[in-house]
């Protein structure tokens, strides 16, 4: 078996993080947690499964992400968040493929549970991405909150069977608070980017969100729990492109104010 190194970065995951590291540990053989000085247990919780825990003050979702490969051991590397587990289809075919590595890259399919049941359809499902894949020819990059694997080469992940699992929100009230702090996120990452959005975006981009899920992905077929998740993603999209308005007028006015 080829040596494997699972990373997880966390702020105040107790709730979730043992699950994720119990999960782990079928396939992982050494697990870092990168903590950005959790206030509740989560640090603890994770030595006391058997994890490495580091911690750093959080500087960004990529920025922490990319500064967790550099305390694993191994070159190839598993990442999850702490509210994901491994399916056990999953387990098995990360087990196969560390008999001999064949690829440098493995993307897998990622299947969100919301309010209490798993989403089967719209931009939740099937949610692929790559989280298994040899360091030393991959980085994180995009734009915070959205994090992706940027490769040296054109690389084309090798797609694994089974299923990270995601266990996003308990409650619409969770998910309207992550809303307003990915949003905020965002909009501010858009600013330090030196990008340019056309103000129209504030209507457009929300409609164009809530169509894609809810009708052309079939995101209807979830029922009231799809519905939901759809109003969330436009919402979302709403919130970042009205803040992105707002700081682009901010930071004008300031101008304006230091050039008087």
């Amino acid at each position: 078996m080829k040596p494997l190194s699972a990373v997880i970065i966390t702020l105040n995951e107790e709730k979730k993080i043992g699950n994720c590291i119990d999960s782990l540990w079928h396939v992982a053989d050494e697990i870092i947690v990168l903590d950005s000085f959790s206030m509740d247990n989560t640090a603890s919780i994770a030595k006391e499964k058997g994890a490495i825990v580091k911690q750093e003050n959080f500087a960004g979702y990529i920025e922490q992400k990319n500064l967790a490969l550099k305390y694993a051991t191994h070159d190839y590397i598993l990442s999850l968040d702490a509210d994901e587990t491994l399916s056990p289809a999953l387990i098995s075919a990360i087990l196969k493929e560390k008999e001999d590595f064949r690829f440098k890259a493995y993307s897998m399919n990622r299947h969100n549970h919301y309010c209490g049941k798993f989403i089967n359809h719209g931009l939740w499902y099937p949610d692929r991405k790559v989280r298994l894949f040899d360091k030393r020819i991959a980085i994180w990059g995009g734009i915070n909150p959205h994090d992706k694997i940027i490769f040296q080469d054109n690389l084309k992940p090798h797609l694994l069977k089974g299923n990270i699992l995601h266990f996003t929100f308990d409650t619409i009230e969770e998910h309207l608070e992550r809303n307003e702090r990915m949003s905020s996120i965002a909009a501010a990452s858009i600013i330090d980017a030196g990008k340019k959005k056309h103000w129209t975006k504030i209507f457009l981009s929300p409609a164009w969100s809530f169509i894609h899920g809810y009708i052309l992905r079939l995101g209807f077929l979830d029922g009231y729990s799809g519905f939901i998740i759809a109003k969330q993603t436009a919402h979302l999209a709403y919130l970042k492109y009205q803040k992105l308005r707002r700081f682009q007028k901010e930071n004008k006015s300031s101008l304006v104010t230091v050039l008087n």
